[in-house]
């Protein structure tokens, strides 16, 4: 089974995974080599391995990301009261950049006042496995994100 048939199954049955077997999926992965493919809204899911930051997601109602350019990411986007998607300010903003990350350069979100990287890989032209790489955590956080349709 290849990679993306892989997360494929993951994604769709929200079954548990470890740490190991999802750097693998990854890894097999192509890199994002141009950071304006991220741009536009996406709506995201966490792929369970126990991490402490899949509770924490939960908790502030994460749905997803918003890249409007390099210089301006919304990484924790919410829904209010009413449904829509609004930034929600709990970790601040982000930046896009390229960077090295398990030997290849992809593009990576930085986030402007946190020791935290969420480094993406293309599952497909509509979807992006993303890692979440914070200083001090013993493993990383894996979550995935799906392309919006723009307004």
């Amino acid at each position: 089974m290849n990679a993306t048939s892989a997360l494929d199954e993951l994604i769709a049955g929200g079954g548990d995974s470890t740490a190991d077997a999802l750097h693998a999926l990854f890894d097999a992965l192509p890199p994002i080599d141009d950071t304006a493919f991220l741009r536009g809204d996406w709506e995201g899911g966490v792929l369970h391995t126990g991490h402490p930051g899949e509770q924490q997601l939960t908790a502030v109602g994460w749905v997803g990301k918003t890249f409007h350019h390099d210089n301006d990411v919304d990484p924790i986007v919410s829904r209010d009261e009413g449904g829509r998607r609004v930034a929600n300010a709990v970790l601040g903003k982000a930046s896009l950049r390229r960077v090295v990350y398990r030997g290849v350069v992809t593009a990576t979100m930085i986030y402007d006042r946190h020791p935290i990287f969420d480094h993406f890989r293309k599952i497909d032209e509509g979807r992006v496995l993303g890692v979440m790489d914070r200083k001090g955590d013993a493993a990383p956080l894996f979550f995935f994100l799906r392309r919006l349709p723009s307004p």
